[in-house]
């Protein structure tokens, strides 16, 4: 047990991390996320042959595998182009509203009565990210597009639940990131229209970030995140998950001293946010001790 809260808290760091080395990459969102795919997606086929893993799939189960993966494509465009036009402690902060977001939206999804005392940790929330909002209304476009990739975020893991049963965890993976780059290729000369870049290729230390950001942060998270799930509770997990923004913020602060431009009611809003999603988990597990 002790052993796989330590791998789990290892993979939740290293998720933290994301932004901060999104911020590190010179690359604008659209060819970040194109080059972090890539070196995935290539990395795994490799990984996954070498170790006799590739299962194959019909093309039907590959396109709806794949769509997923684009979904993803689209909340880390989303991500990285919030902290582009804002900074990592107000992406992060916009992506902790993701998992009350997802106790709303679920129930739509699979058919389940509307639980208000969520409804009002939503509300709670949401009037966290009012005030980070109304004290920083120079990064206002960065918040919106932070709260965008929270909604994504949240389709991508409804959309998980959905076939998580039918396939190995590493050939949804495998697919997924697979079909994400894919997607993105067909979509990046449509975005490269709409936003144009003067640099494609990665510059200098832009390989070591991209490197870590895919092998460390996507791929080894991948493997300490399933071996934890075989050891720990789902009530265990989710609690865990909620410290990925705290992480990041942390590391933001440290390495960028983002706290320097953030207003001082950036904590209070903050810390509603993060109170908010701390209820629920507790009311999670009261529900499966009833």
């Amino acid at each position: 047990m002790k052993s796989a809260l330590i791998r789990l808290h290892v993979a939740v760091f290293l998720w933290g991390f994301t932004g901060v080395l999104g911020r590190a990459i010179s690359l604008n969102e659209g060819w970040l996320v194109w080059w972090r795919m890539c070196i995935t997606a290539v990395t795994l086929w490799v990984l996954f042959a070498l170790q006799g893993k590739i299962h194959r799939i019909s093309f039907k189960d590959f396109l709806k595998i794949a769509s997923i993966g684009f979904t993803l494509a689209i909340h880390w465009l989303l991500f990285y182009g919030s902290i582009k036009y804002s900074n990592v402690s107000i992406a992060l902060t916009c992506l902790a509203t993701s998992g009350l977001l997802s106790a709303l939206i679920e129930p739509i999804f699979f058919k389940k009565r509307i639980n208000f005392f969520e409804v009002l940790l939503g509300l709670f929330a949401l009037a966290g990210i009012g005030i980070i909002y109304f004290s920083n209304l120079h990064f206002s476009i960065g918040i919106y597009i932070g709260l965008l990739s929270a909604l994504f975020t949240v389709v991508v893991s409804i959309l998980n639940k959905k076939i998580v049963k039918g396939y190995m965890p590493q050939t949804i993976t495998l697919y997924q990131l697979t079909g994400g780059f894919l997607g993105l290729s067909l979509l990046m000369p449509l975005y490269e229209w709409l936003f144009p870049s003067a640099v494609h290729m990665p510059q200098h230390t832009d390989w070591l970030w991209l490197i870590i950001l895919s092998w460390c942060c996507t791929i080894l998270t991948f493997f300490l995140y399933i071996r934890a799930l075989q050891k720990i509770s789902a009530f265990t997990m989710n609690l865990t998950l909620t410290l990925e923004p705290v992480y990041g913020v942390i590391l933001a602060f440290i390495l960028y001293h983002e706290n320097e431009v953030l207003s001082k009611y950036f904590y209070i809003g903050f810390l509603l946010i993060l109170s908010a999603v701390v209820l629920q988990m507790i009311t999670l597990m009261r529900k499966r001790e009833a």
